[in-house]
């Protein structure tokens, strides 16, 4: 068996696109609608993507008790880019052993996105 895809359920897919491919990176594998209310975009370059679903008329909510993470190459970079787009950090930095450092931000819809820069 092989992981393939996250599914999130997003409110602008705009937004949500720039977000995951603006700012983390991910490039757009592909995008389409479904219909006249209904648009997926895939994300992603390796086997894992991310599946943004948007719906009109849907309104979606995103618990705290998850969150999808993400290797940057560096965190003081990537807060300065968080920074300048207007993104809150929304917890952190945190360095919980010489290795590792992350913090969480949430994406447009309240995803919790954790951030981990190996050190």
């Amino acid at each position: 068996m092989k992981y393939c895809w996250t599914t999130l359920h997003v409110d602008d897919m705009e937004k949500s696109v720039e977000f995951y491919n603006g700012l983390l990176g991910l490039p757009i594998n592909r995008r389409f609608k479904a219909g006249p209310k209904m648009e997926f975009c895939f994300l992603g370059d390796g086997d894992t993507q991310v599946e943004l679903i948007s719906e009109e008329g849907c309104k979606v909510s995103h618990g705290d008790d998850i969150s999808i993470g993400f290797i940057v190459e560096s965190m003081d970079k990537m807060i300065e880019l968080l920074d300048k787009k207007g993104i809150p950090v929304h917890s952190g930095p945190f360095q919980p052993g010489p290795g590792v450092k992350f913090l969480f931000v949430k994406d447009p819809s309240g995803v919790k996105v954790q951030l981990v820069e190996n050190l």
